[in-house]
C-alpha cells in the first residue's frame, strides 16, 4: 500500500512539475522527449491562450448584456463577431503557414532560417489587413444589415463595428506571431500575450461602457474600445519578446529583407489555410443570418450567446489540438513521420477527454450558464436550447480539431479545405436551411445542423489522416 502511495504521489510531482515547466515556458527539443510530455507542454499554454482568445467576447457580452437595449447590443456584438470571423480567417490561415514552416525549421535546428520566414509572414500581415480593415469601416452599417439586422439595429450598432474591424490589424498580429511562437515550440509566451491583452479588457471594458470620472459613458462603443485596446496591449507584449526576447526566435531588422522565395512558400501554404476557414466562418456567418430571419432579435441574441458560450469552452479545446500541428511539424523536420503520427493520437485521446468534460457542463448547468449574459426569458430559452443540440457533438469536435491541425502542421493545407468546403457548404448550410424553412423548426433547425455535419466532416477527416499523404508534404 505504501509503494502504490509513493508511486501516485511520485507521479503527481512529475505532473506538477511538467506542469510548471509549460507554464514557464521552458525551451525543450519536442523532436526526443516524451510524446506525453511534449503534448502536456504545449497542450497546457495553447488551451489557456485560447481560452483568454474567446474571453474577448465573453466580457463584452456580459457587460453589454446589462445595457437598457441588451437585445440590440448584444445582436450587434454577436454579428460583428460573426463578420470578424473572417478577419480571424485570414490570421488563422497565416498563422498555420507560420507555425508549419517555423515549425519544420525548427525541427531542422535552422533557427536562422526560422525568424527570417516569421518576418516575412508579418510583412503579408500587414498587406492583407489593411484591404480587410478599411472595407469593414466604410461598410459597417451595410455588413450588419446583410447579416439581418433591422436598420434601427444596424445604425445603433455601425461604430461598434467601425472600430472593431478597424483595429483588426491588432486580432491579426496577436494570432499571427503566436502562431510563430507556438512553432517554435514557445507557447507559453503565446499564452501570457493573451493573458496581458484580456487583462486589460476586463479593467477598461465597464470603465468605457458606464464611464468613470472624466472618462464618459460610451455604451456599446465603449466595448469596442476597451477590447481594441487590450488587444493592441497584448501585440505590443508580443513584439517585446519577438525582437528582445532570448527564446529560440529572435526577430531583427535584417529579417524583414523580402524573400521571394520564401513569401511564394508562405501564400502557398496560407491560402488555402486562409480558405479553410473561410469556408467555415462564411457558413457560420450563414447560419447566423438564418437565426436571425427565423427568430429575431431575441432568437438572434439567444443564439449569438449560446454560440459565445461554446466558443469559450471549444477554443481551449482548439489550443489542445495545436499541440499536434507544433508537434507535427517539428517531427516531419526531425524526420521522424512515425512520432508525428502518434503524437496526433496522443491529442485526440486527451481532447476527448477534454470535450467529454465540456458536454457535461452544459447538460449540467447551461440554464446557470445564459443567466450571467442576459435578463430577458425568451433570450435564455433560446440560448439554452441551443447550448443542449450543439454539445451533443462535442466529441466530434474535438477530434475533428485534432485532424485539422496535423493536416496544417505538416503543411497540407488543401485537404483540410476540401473537407471544409463540403461538410459546411454542401451539407451543413443545406441542411440547416431544410430543418429552418421546409420542415419549419426555425432557429432549432439550424441548431440540429451544426453537430451532424461536424460529425460528418470528422469522420472524413479521420480516414484521410489515416491514410498518410501529410506525412509525405513538402514545405
Amino acid at each position: 500500500m505504501t509503494t502504490i502511495h509513493k508511486s501516485a504521489t511520485g507521479k503527481a510531482l512529475l505532473y506538477l512539475q511538467v506542469l510548471k515547466e509549460s507554464l514557464q515556458g521552458k525551451e525543450i527539443d519536442y523532436t526526443t522527449v516524451s510524446i506525453r510530455k511534449a503534448v502536456i507542454m504545449l497542450a497546457i499554454p495553447m488551451m489557456l491562450e485560447m481560452m483568454m482568445e474567446s474571453v474577448f467576447a465573453l466580457v463584452d457580452l456580459y457587460f453589454v448584456g446589462h445595457l437598457k437595449e441588451s437585445s440590440i447590443a448584444i445582436q450587434t456584438v454577436g454579428l460583428t463577431e460573426s463578420v470578424l470571423t473572417v478577419i480571424y480567417s485570414v490570421a488563422i490561415g497565416m498563422s498555420m503557414a507560420a507555425t508549419a514552416v517555423v515549425a519544420r525549421r525548427i525541427g531542422e535546428k535552422n533557427n536562422e532560417k526560422a525568424a527570417h520566414s516569421a518576418a516575412q509572414v508579418i510583412m503579408i500581415a500587414f498587406a492583407v489587413n489593411a484591404v480587410l480593415s478599411i472595407a469593414g469601416v466604410v461598410y459597417a452599417k451595410e455588413i450588419l444589415m446583410a447579416m439581418g439586422a433591422t436598420e434601427p439595429a444596424a445604425a445603433h450598432g455601425k461604430t461598434f463595428t467601425q472600430i472593431m474591424m478597424g483595429s483588426s490589424i491588432a486580432i491579426m498580429l496577436l494570432f499571427l506571431i503566436n502562431g510563430i511562437f507556438r512553432g517554435a515550440g514557445n507557447a507559453a509566451i503565446a499564452m501570457k500575450s493573451l493573458w496581458v491583452a484580456n487583462i486589460c479588457n476586463v479593467i477598461l471594458c465597464p470603465i468605457f461602457i458606464n464611464g468613470l470620472g472624466p472618462i464618459p459613458a460610451m455604451g456599446l462603443t465603449g466595448a469596442a474600445v476597451a477590447t481594441a485596446t487590450g488587444r493592441s496591449i497584448g501585440v505590443l507584449y508580443q513584439v517585446y519578446y519577438l525582437f528582445g526576447g532570448n527564446g529560440i526566435i529572435r526577430l531583427a531588422a535584417k529579417h524583414f529583407k523580402p524573400d521571394q522565395g520564401i513569401i511564394r512558400s508562405l501564400v502557398k501554404i496560407a491560402t488555402p489555410g486562409i480558405f479553410q476557414f473561410v469556408i467555415a466562418s462564411c457558413s457560420w456567418i450563414v447560419l447566423a443570418r438564418l437565426v436571425a430571419v427565423t427568430g429575431g432579435e431575441d432568437g438572434s441574441a439567444g443564439y449569438q450567446t449560446a454560440l459565445r458560450l461554446m466558443m469559450f469552452f471549444m477554443l481551449p479545446a482548439w489550443g489542445l489540438s495545436g499541440a499536434a500541428s507544433t508537434l507535427v511539424g517539428q517531427n516531419l523536420g526531425a524526420n521522424a513521420p512515425e512520432r508525428a503520427q502518434q503524437s496526433v493520437m496522443k491529442t485526440v485521446k486527451y481532447n476527448v477527454i477534454f470535450m467529454l468534460g465540456v458536454s457535461l457542463i452544459f447538460f449540467l448547468l447551461g440554464n446557470w450558464l445564459v443567466s450571467f449574459f442576459s435578463e430577458v426569458e425568451h433570450v435564455r430559452s433560446v440560448a439554452k436550447r441551443a447550448m443542449y443540440i450543439m454539445a451533443s457533438g462535442f466529441v466530434f469536435y474535438g477530434v475533428g480539431m485534432v485532424m485539422i491541425n496535423a493536416f496544417n502542421g505538416s503543411g497540407d493545407t488543401w485537404t483540410p479545405t476540401k473537407v471544409n468546403f463540403f461538410g459546411f457548404w454542401l451539407f451543413q448550410i443545406p441542411v440547416a436551411y431544410l430543418l429552418a424553412k421546409y420542415l419549419n423548426l426555425g432557429a432549432t433547425g439550424v441548431f440540429i445542423a451544426i453537430p451532424v455535419a461536424e460529425a460528418a466532416i470528422t469522420i472524413v477527416s479521420f480516414i484521410l489522416f489515416k491514410k498518410g499523404g501529410w506525412k509525405r508534404k513538402k514545405v
